[in-house]
């Protein structure tokens, strides 16, 4: 697949994150069972800040031309200082237009090899309002990462890093965390971005399954205790309001 097909499928996944103290980007990662609640992935260093100091933060959706204002009570943020990596949580209802299904995640039990090519998408700072594509190569695997051969430049932090792999399988494989410039000489020349992998991610979307199984569970339990109760119903049984005391002769 060429990269410009790679382009237009995952763009509609990118979102633009804005804070008070600057912006950032990120893209759809989970929905619970119902899709009644939306996981936004994005690097943690964008959003800290704001969720420390209980700021809102506002995500566009360009592709759509829809954007909500999350407020501290409107959204929960899951925040992992050592890889970097933040989930946005928040109901549906206050960005409707996103796209049905995430883009699958990189196994857990995978990495990708040195010499993979990959490519990641963001909103730089130096065009904050459009969306932009970069390209490169793994140069290394590091602890909870990748050294890649590409430019990552400020506002791109927390965009989707994205490859296509043998099988013939596009999936996000980590995302964009920081650039390190080569200062060996003094000057500021070419350097290594920088791409945390997804194990955080797929944390989050495993408690969330279980989340949903759990409350999946209760629900048939107590669509069964109610059928008994019709089917059954105890001899004599008075109102819940008159045992109470609350409705009296």
């Amino acid at each position: 697949m060429a990269w410009d097909e790679i382009v237009k499928g995952v763009t509609p996944y990118v979102v633009k994150i804005d804070t008070p103290s600057g912006h950032g980007t990120g893209f759809v990662c989970v929905y619970n069972h119902d899709k009644s609640v939306v996981g936004i992935a994005t690097a943690r260093h964008v959003v800290d800040y704001a969720d420390k100091w209980q700021q809102p933060i506002r995500i566009n959706h360009y592709p759509s031309a829809t954007n909500t204002l999350l407020g501290e009570n409107d959204r929960f943020i899951d925040l992992d200082v050592e890889t970097d990596n933040a989930i946005i949580l928040f109901t549906t209802k206050k960005l409707e237009k996103l796209p049905d299904n995430p883009l699958p995640l990189l196994s857990e039990k995978m990495s990708l090899p040195i010499g993979a090519e990959v490519g990641w998408l963001g909103y730089p700072g130096l065009a904050a309002f459009t969306l932009c594509f970069f390209a490169g190569t793994v140069s290394a695997k590091i602890d909870s990462g990748y050294l890649i051969d590409g430019v990552a430049i400020n506002g791109v932090s927390g965009g989707p890093v994205v490859s296509y792999l043998p099988e013939k399988k596009l999936c996000i494989v980590g995302t964009v965390s920081a650039y390190a410039p080569n200062r060996a000489t003094g000057d500021v020349l070419p350097g290594l971005s920088v791409a945390q992998d997804i194990a955080h991610f797929h944390e989050i979307i495993n408690r969330i399954k279980t989340i949903d199984e759990a409350n999946k569970q209760k629900a048939i339990e107590e669509a069964q205790r109610q059928a008994a109760a019709a089917t059954n119903p105890t001899p004599n049984a008075l109102p819940d309001a008159v045992q109470s005391g609350q409705l009296r002769r």
